[in-house]
């Protein structure tokens, strides 16, 4: 049978018109080499507190080892997990990258803030930074040291003013250890929102006495002299401040720190997971970091893809057992 040339024609050009655009977009993306448009990097803190340094700082060492640009989007809430919580939730195909602290791993898991919420659904890529918490006051508070610190609670119960970052999380707990520990009492008042920049503003305002979190976090104001850390709750000296460890004051009971993991939706293409792998990697081991990190106090270890989930779900098992023993004390609903 003979074929019209021309039908041939009009019924490819008709097929053509009827194929939606977006399958050439998805087969051109596929061809190309990845990365080739910018990636975004949600970062689960508010804009000006510790995280969110440390993130734009990172993110900045990040975008010259790839070949696109890097834009970053801040969403901090639920207990820090609103920003992974959008990171599970988007395309699974390396243009999107998140962050995950203390708060994203144990709180929001714990107390089931999110409906759906599930670290499964990630895949971690890297752990650039841990920071041991501190105590830090004001240059003029009446207690320069965490014993006279202690004293003061003792004195005075439910009077002494302490910052931390809303009730359950990792520095309120620390609280309630330091509380149950030496028989004391504090007045603690949740700055949820905001972070470490919110217990920064609240020092210097008078609107508390002390804030606990770490020295990271507070060094605009210790490096200004606005700020004085008492104790490091640390196994080794601060390289950045002359702050006491509590090793050194004999309490190893009281260690306590958090962390930041970077991570992406969990189906995304391994190919895809190494060359971001390799591209942080590069910027962490980079002198600029890692200078950078000595001279704000932080720590700047690296666990990679394969390592990262493991120590998660060591500090899991630890902290999960904490929060169950004060729900069961009636402590924590």
């Amino acid at each position: 049978m003979m074929v019209n040339q021309k039908h041939l024609f009009v019924l490819a050009a008709a097929v053509a018109l009827a194929t939606p655009v977006w399958v050439f977009a998805a087969g051109a993306e596929e061809e190309r080499a990845y990365p080739s448009r910018d990636i975004e990097v949600i970062i689960n803190a508010g804009a000006g507190g510790g995280t969110d340094t440390i993130m734009r700082k990172i993110v900045s060492l990040i975008e010259p080892e790839l070949p696109v640009g890097m834009f970053t989007v801040n969403k901090p809430g639920a207990a820090s997990a609103t920003g992974p919580n959008d990171v599970m939730n988007s395309e699974a195909d390396g243009y999107t990258l998140g962050n995950l602290n203390y708060g994203s791993v144990i709180n929001a898991v714990w107390e089931e803030l999110i409906p759906g919420y599930d670290l499964a659904k990630l895949n971690f890529v890297a752990l650039i930074t841990q920071e041991d918490d501190a105590i830090m006051v004001g240059p003029d508070a009446p207690f320069q040291t965490f014993e006279a610190f202690i004293e003061a609670a003792r004195q005075s119960p439910g009077e002494i003013r302490v910052a931390d970052q809303g009730i359950g999380s990792r520095v309120y707990l620390h609280m309630l250890r330091i509380e149950e520990l030496f028989g004391v009492e504090f007045n603690k008042i949740s700055y949820a929102q905001g972070g470490s920049a919110a217990q920064r503003e609240a020092l210097v305002n008078g609107e508390v006495d002390a804030a606990i979190t770490s020295l990271g976090d507070f060094a605009p104001l210790l490096n200004s002299g606005d700020a004085v850390g008492i104790v490091e709750f640390s196994s080794q000296p601060n390289p950045a401040y002359d702050v006491p460890t509590i090793i050194e004051l004999g309490y190893d009971d009281l260690l306590s720190g958090s962390f930041i993991t970077l991570a992406v939706p969990a189906d995304t293409p391994t190919d895809r997971v190494e060359v971001l792998e390799a591209a942080i990697y590069r910027a962490h081991q980079s002198d600029d970091f890692q200078s950078w990190l000595a001279g704000i106090g932080v720590a700047g270890p690296w666990l990679g893809d394969d390592e990262v989930e493991e120590f998660i779900e060591t500090v899991q098992a630890r902290e999960f057992a904490f929060l169950d023993q004060l729900r069961e004390q009636g402590i924590l609903e």
